[in-house]
């Protein structure tokens, strides 16, 4: 949840000044939302996973594994930038800052639904 927060933080403080240019005001509203979505984070994560899970059990090969390849290309960056790179001394791969919230949320919500997916099958058994 707080990688969704970190990515949202921004995108509100723009619109908020925007919207509110009093900052006291703004202040309130934003810490109202962040309140707002630390409330209902465990429904958010919720629906990530069943997300997740409703793409592992989908009947298109790419619909099953689209994410994982992501994130194995994103590894690959990652090992390529900072142990291939400096070993072969071969130029680094760029990484937009963009790409590593990205890669963040992805493990994160691998994280999430693989805990849902276990605390799922354990509440199942019980």
């Amino acid at each position: 949840m707080a990688p969704l927060i970190g990515l949202l933080a921004p995108l509100l403080g723009t619109v908020l000044d925007r919207v509110l240019p009093d900052t006291v005001e703004r202040d309130k509203v934003e810490a109202e939302l962040a309140a707002t979505l630390l409330q209902h984070s465990a429904r958010i994560e919720e629906t990530a996973a069943e997300v997740v899970v409703a793409e592992a059990k989908g009947e298109s090969w790419l619909q099953r594994n689209w994410r994982p390849m992501l994130m194995v290309l994103f590894g690959y960056i990652v090992a390529h930038n900072y142990v291939i790179a400096p070993i072969f001394d071969v130029p680094k791969a760029e990484m937009p800052d963009h790409l590593w919230e990205l890669l963040k949320i992805g493990v994160g919500g691998y994280i999430v639904s693989r805990g849902a997916e276990k605390g799922i099958n354990l509440w199942k058994k019980n």
